[in-house]
């Protein structure tokens, strides 16, 4: 029996601290914008992880894994907005989160042959780029907001990754087929959007 108590509380003893630590982030409204953005960060280990073991119901719970992250992709941007939580960090973190997402999960589709490596890499290629420009520009006091056809490359993206995870037939569809669609139209996308951010980015820091 003393053993039997003894482990409950050892239990608590670990988890007290982190227990702790989470209630002081949801008492402060502040924090949860961030937390939402950490949250899809931290799920990136979970899904290289997930996606190392070829199985159907697995497949499909790294799909749902995928499709909450990048619900709070907007919930994040939506909270921060509509109660003035807008901070430097959350800025700096939501497209680092965002890339991390998609990009590490695009990684793993290669690794699984399920995505063309060249086509991976000149999108991974796309997004530092344009980070890189997007960074120089606000050193320069611009800010080069995200274009209409680059929120449609992320709808793109999040599509066929979701469709390329679950790569089994599903509902009667080719998931696999359907990843591929779309993953050809978000390439397309995000090659033009690429050039309509160098071409803005050229053109405000020649404007100087």
């Amino acid at each position: 029996m003393a053993q039997n108590n003894y482990l409950p509380n050892s239990i608590k003893k670990v988890c007290s601290p982190a227990l702790a630590v989470i209630r002081e982030v949801l008492s402060d409204p502040a924090n949860l914008p961030n937390l939402l953005t950490c949250s899809r960060i931290f799920a990136v280990p979970l899904i290289i992880i997930l996606l190392y073991f070829d199985n159907r119901w697995l497949n499909l719970l790294t799909a749902l894994l995928v499709v909450v992250a990048a619900i709070t992709d907007g919930l994040d941007g939506y909270v921060a907005r509509k109660y003035d939580l807008e901070s430097t960090l959350g800025k700096l973190l939501d497209p680092l989160a965002d890339k991390l997402l998609l990009l590490t999960t695009m990684v793993m589709l290669v690794h699984l042959q399920r995505a063309p490596a060249w086509m991976v890499c000149l999108i991974l290629c796309r997004e530092t780029a344009v980070t890189g420009l997007r960074a120089i520009a606000a050193e320069k006091g611009k800010i080069i907001a995200a274009s209409a056809m680059a929120k449609y490359k992320t709808i793109f993206q999040i599509v066929a990754v979701v469709a390329l995870v679950i790569h089994y037939p599903f509902l009667g569809a080719d998931a696999h087929t359907v990843g591929t669609f779309f993953l050809w139209v978000a390439f397309i996308y995000t090659l033009w959007s690429g050039y309509v951010y160098f071409k803005e980015t050229f053109s405000l820091l020649m404007s100087e």
